[in-house]
């Protein structure tokens, strides 16, 4: 016979919200949708969303794609690091991060910034610092095809 099960503790609770993983590096398409879905829950009445594209242009000069490497143990390292600050810093209910890695076109999505909350002032102060705090800390660097044929490598501006 099986016992019913007792609501979860809140120190059980803790430690399955500490093995979510809301940060992650892709090197396929980034699928918003799916994204989404993971910020779905009854407690939330908004949700933002900040979508990165690969733009044809940057600095006055003609872009024709750009490649991303990362670190790729720091990289998901720090940017759990900065989705659990965020879970404690402002008043959300969930938020998650993908970014790409490799060979990127125009147009393609770089990154994907997902925040639900109970109200929208929470969910787009925490969008906003996510991406910022992802742009400034987690080692991804961004290498740009132009259309003269040269490349270089760029320093991310938060």
């Amino acid at each position: 016979m099986r016992r019913a099960t007792a609501r979860p503790s809140r120190s059980s609770r803790r430690s399955v919200e500490a093995e979510l993983v809301r940060f992650v590096l892709s090197a396929s398409a980034i699928d918003p949708v799916a994204m989404q879905s993971r910020l779905r829950d009854a407690r939330a009445g908004a949700c933002t969303s900040f979508e990165g594209w690969v733009r044809d242009h940057n600095d006055g000069r003609a872009v024709t794609g750009l490649h991303y490497e990362a670190y790729a143990e720091l990289a998901e390292r720090e940017g759990e690091a900065i989705l659990a600050d965020a879970m404690h810093r402002f008043d959300i209910v969930e938020a998650v991060c993908t970014h790409r890695i490799g060979e990127l076109a125009i147009g393609e999505m770089a990154v994907w910034v997902g925040v639900s909350a109970a109200h929208r002032d929470a969910a787009f102060a925490a969008c906003r610092w996510i991406i910022d705090e992802v742009k400034a800390r987690v080692p991804i660097w961004k290498r740009e095809r132009y259309a003269e044929g040269d490349a270089g490598w760029l320093h991310p501006a938060p």
